[in-house]
C-alpha cells in the first residue's frame, strides 16, 4: 500500500527546495532592498516588496521608487542567521531584521527595518497594512 506513495512522495521533494536554499534566497531578496536603497535605485528596492508592503509604501500617494528613498532603513550589513518557517522568513542582518513571504515569484519583503520590543511585536520602519 505505501508503494502507491512514492511517486506522490518524489514529486513533492523534487519541488521543495531545502531549507539553507530557501534561507539564502531569502537572505538575497533582503540584502537587495537595502543595497538597492543605499545605491538610491527605488525601482529596484520596490521590486522586492510583498503587495500589501508596497501598498502601504504608496499610501501617501508617492510612488514607491522615490517613497521607499525616504524611509529610514539601515545600510546593509551581515547577515546573521535566517529562519523559514513553511511560506514565511525571518532574516536577521547586524543592525536591521526583515521577515518575508513566499510568493509565485519568488520571496518577497512584508516588513523591514524590524527592532525587537521583547515580548511585544517587532517596531518595523517599513511594513504592510
Amino acid at each position: 500500500m505505501w508503494k502507491r506513495w512514492i511517486p506522490l512522495l518524489l514529486l513533492c521533494l523534487a519541488g521543495c527546495s531545502p531549507a539553507g536554499e530557501r534561507g539564502d534566497a531569502a537572505a538575497d531578496v533582503a540584502m537587495r532592498l537595502l543595497s538597492s536603497v543605499q545605491s538610491e535605485d527605488g525601482a529596484a528596492a520596490c521590486a522586492t516588496l510583498a503587495p500589501d508592503t508596497l501598498a502601504e509604501i504608496e499610501s501617501d500617494g508617492q510612488p514607491c521608487a522615490s517613497a521607499i528613498l525616504d524611509e529610514d532603513l539601515p545600510s546593509p550589513g551581515e547577515v546573521t542567521g535566517t529562519e523559514v518557517y513553511g511560506q514565511w522568513a525571518q532574516v536577521r542582518l547586524s543592525g536591521d531584521t526583515m521577515f518575508l513571504a513566499a510568493f509565485p515569484g519568488g520571496w518577497r519583503v512584508v516588513a523591514a527595518g524590524c527592532t525587537a520590543r521583547g515580548e511585544r511585536p517587532y517596531d518595523c520602519v517599513v511594513k504592510g497594512g
